[in-house]
């Protein structure tokens, strides 16, 4: 069963910087896409960032010049390199797996961003 890994999130002050870090248990060149996702309390889980696996990237509007997603094959893992972060930024950061239309999520990992 495939799984995913986040660790990374944490408290950071307005203007600073976090890296997530996801770690697949499988190839990550066997998904069609691998990506974060987020949800802030009250709100919907949305999407920030996903990498296909052809390299094709996509990014939120809110996050676009901010954040940046990479990949790691051999280590199989996928990195969200968070800058300038905003308050509005603070929520529950997910790693997703996908392949074709099913879905893998990982637990979360809590981002806080502070004034």
């Amino acid at each position: 069963q495939v799984q995913v890994v986040e660790s990374g999130g944490g408290l950071v002050q307005a203007g600073g910087s976090l890296k997530l870090s996801c770690t697949a248990s499988e190839n990550i060149f066997m998904f069609n896409a691998m990506g974060w996702f987020r949800q802030a309390p009250g709100k919907e889980r949305e999407l920030v960032a996903t990498i296909n696996v052809g390299g094709k990237i996509n990014y939120a509007d809110s996050v676009k010049g901010r954040f940046t997603i990479s990949r790691d094959g051999a280590r199989k893992m996928v990195y969200l390199q968070m800058n300038s972060l905003k308050p509005e930024d603070t929520a529950v950061y997910y790693c997703n797996a996908r392949v074709l239309q099913h879905n893998t999520w990982g637990q979360g990992t809590q981002v806080t961003v502070t004034q």
